[in-house]
């Protein structure tokens, strides 16, 4: 289960779990989309990889046991910015190759 971490790993906004501007790479590292957009361009600086939306969890249990009552949100936050010179380094090498590819 996603652990919907609360905020930006760079710029620390809030990223609640309803958020449609949170953006996840496949180990679950959480940046806005602005960040991923104007700072990472679209490359985790952890894995490499892409990443994606960020799914919403449901607040209604439409099925017992499956809402983010009963299954709630991280509230750790993770706050680490990027260092982005070094990040444009390691990024330019990879940042054309799609996500998939990498």
């Amino acid at each position: 289960m996603l652990k919907l971490k609360p905020n930006c790993e760079h710029c620390d906004i809030d990223l609640p779990a309803n958020s449609t501007v949170a953006m996840i790479c496949t180990f679950e590292c959480t940046f806005c989309a602005h960040c991923v957009e104007t700072v990472l361009h679209n490359v985790c600086p952890n894995c490499g990889g892409g990443f994606e939306r960020r799914p919403q969890r449901i607040v209604t249990a439409w099925n017992k046991g499956v809402s983010l009552s009963d299954a709630p949100a991280s509230t750790e936050r993770v706050f680490e910015p990027v260092d982005v010179d070094a990040h444009e380094r390691f990024a330019s090498n990879i940042r054309d190759i799609p996500p998939h590819q990498r």
